[in-house]
């Protein structure tokens, strides 16, 4: 069998397993949401091998999007880190058999301390899926490895059922993109989640034009801006904006006339702004949505204040 169709056999089977799970969405799915949602300590995660692990990236996922959580390792539980957890906290255990001795052994003391147990596992008859509050079922038909023995498929969903609670938590709480900037101060995401547009944008040698400029004339003053576009005003006021672009179109549809046409009868007489308070996730969806590479910075009397563009948010 060819490399290729291997991997996308067992691309095929995870995804497959990710969509039987939509049918075990049911009232223990919304009992679990409920728990975490109303919860008033901590969400505490457990799994032994290859669901701790899980159990690990679904605690710094819910941590990071409002929940608040962490992961405690079974086997450092039984061994004094109990006392971690209070009277206030939740538990999700996770576990494909549902039978681990060590979560089982946790589960027990969470039971015996009356603390509400959500599980994770492949086997609604384990011992652990009867002894939680709610349990979720990701049993899985068969895992994707080849010998159907390493856990692959069963891993994948129950790290998908873990996403799915945290998605419907962080609708419940109404967490935006500035809530989540507080968690991830640190690089790309969150320098564009912090960052505001007046940090960004160009203030120096605004390639300002009159609207009775000639397009000639026009193009000169666009090349030595280096921005792509002028700001065609007439004293503080702003009239449009003309591109290279707009240039191109009116050259092609005068070509007789070239000489001759002046920039307000090419510009765009609608340009898009922005706020200088704006944030940089902002100026990402007004270029997605309106097409553009650059946008006028402008107070709230609509005078510029500078121009911001796509290389400015890359960098």
């Amino acid at each position: 069998m060819e490399i290729r169709d291997i991997a996308a056999r067992c691309l095929r089977d995870e995804s497959q397993a990710l969509l039987d799970l939509i049918p075990q969405l049911d009232g223990n799915f919304d009992g679990a949401v409920n728990l975490l949602y109303n919860c008033k300590g901590h969400v505490v995660l457990s799994g032994v091998g290859k669901s701790g692990h899980i159990a690990a990236k679904i605690a710094a996922t819910l941590a990071s999007t409002g929940t608040p959580a962490f992961y405690v390792n079974p086997l450092d539980a039984l061994h004094g880190d109990l006392g971690m957890i209070t009277e206030n906290d939740v538990a999700l255990l996770i576990s494909n058999s549902g039978n681990s001795d060590e979560i089982l052994r946790m589960a027990a003391f969470l039971e015996e301390r009356r603390l509400p147990i959500v599980a994770l596992t492949g086997n609604p008859e384990s011992l652990l899926a009867r002894t939680a509050t709610h349990h979720i079922n990701v049993a899985v038909e068969k895992e994707a490895c080849p010998l159907n023995l390493a856990p692959t498929s069963s891993t994948t969903a129950a790290m998908a059922m873990g996403d799915a609670l945290a998605c419907v938590l962080i609708e419940l709480r109404h967490f935006k993109a500035q809530d989540f900037a507080m968690f991830h101060p640190g690089g790309l995401l969150g320098k564009k989640l912090v960052t505001k547009v007046k940090d960004v944008m160009y203030t120096e040698h605004l390639p300002i034009i009159p609207p009775e400029m000639k397009l000639i004339d026009a193009l000169i003053s666009i090349s030595n801006g280096h921005l792509g576009l002028g700001v065609v005003m007439r004293e503080d006021r702003i009239l449009g904006i003309i591109t290279d672009g707009d240039i191109r179109r009116a050259v092609e549809g005068s070509k007789e006339n070239v000489f001759n046409i002046s920039v307000s009868e090419a510009m765009t007489k609608t340009p898009k702004t922005i706020n200088p308070e704006a944030k940089l996730t902002q100026i990402q969806y007004m270029f997605h949505k309106y097409k553009i590479h650059s946008l006028l910075v402008v107070d709230k009397n609509n005078h510029l204040l500078g121009i911001v563009d796509y290389f400015a948010i890359m960098n």
